[in-house]
């Protein structure tokens, strides 16, 4: 099991926080009963995920994350491309802070990965309410009261 986090001409977003985010993502799979085999999150700007987006899926607009799936049976594994411009636009459109926001999405390409889909009204409100539960349990991952503190 690895999670990768790398970043292209974007400042690190997650600096000093990458062990508990490494511990929340594990979190997530494992309550779907599934495992974690390698994940990487890259990090970059919107010119870099637009072009992406581009080539490999013929579209061409910004989005905010671009999943790519390796999964083998039941082990998880992808790559997700994570536009930070995009993040930031994001967080102050839907009036959250950055991170809330950063998390949302990171949680969003593993649920991707997690067999969640987002294209009808009943699978975007199955991704948000998964996505809402995700974002709860890294809060508690991270309360000082919280055994499970890494």
């Amino acid at each position: 099991m690895s999670i990768f986090f790398q970043t292209l001409d974007v400042k690190d977003p997650l600096s000093g926080k990458k062990k508990v985010i490494k511990i929340w993502i594990q979190h997530i799979i494992n309550e779907h009963r599934k495992k974690t085999g390698n994940l990487s999150y890259i990090f970059c700007n919107n010119e870099k995920l637009r072009a992406i987006n581009n080539q490999y899926l013929n579209h061409d607009y910004d989005t905010d994350i671009i999943t790519f799936p390796y999964n083998e049976k039941d082990t998880i594994n992808g790559d997700m491309m994570i536009s930070i411009e995009q993040v930031k636009l994001n967080a102050k459109t839907y009036k959250v802070c950055f991170f809330d926001e950063l998390l949302r999405v990171m949680a969003h390409g593993v649920l991707h990965l997690l067999g969640y889909n987002d294209y009808t009204k009943q699978e975007i409100a199955q991704m948000r309410q998964a996505e809402d539960k995700a974002i709860e349990q890294f809060y508690k991952l991270t309360d000082p009261d919280n055994i499970l503190t890494p």
